[in-house]
């Protein structure tokens, strides 16, 4: 499997990192990597006197939650708890 990827440099918070990736993927990777970068710059001029260290995880705890918040507000998530609720109910009559 590792002959399918290709190797790549991408830069965040200032530091080259080498990835290995799919061909098919490298535009969406390149994208996360800018939009992690932006955000890691606001929170840069947004919490002075933190180290880069401090900004990378914050970027990671941002994007996490925003992750878990769009999971629990999707419909087809919302749709199929709904459907297990109707099954319950009916179980328990």
């Amino acid at each position: 499997m590792t002959e399918d990827l290709m190797p790549i440099n991408v830069w965040l918070a200032g530091r080259s990192y080498r990835l290995r990736i799919k061909p098919e993927e490298e535009e969406a990777i390149r994208k996360s990597v800018k939009l992690a970068d932006e955000k890691i710059s606001e929170m840069r001029n947004v919490y002075a006197g933190k180290d880069e260290q401090d900004f990378m995880a914050m970027c990671l705890l941002s994007y996490a939650a925003d992750t878990a918040i769009e999971s629990i507000n999707n419909p087809l998530v919302i749709s199929e708890i709904n459907k297990l609720g109707e099954k319950i109910d009916k179980a328990l009559q």
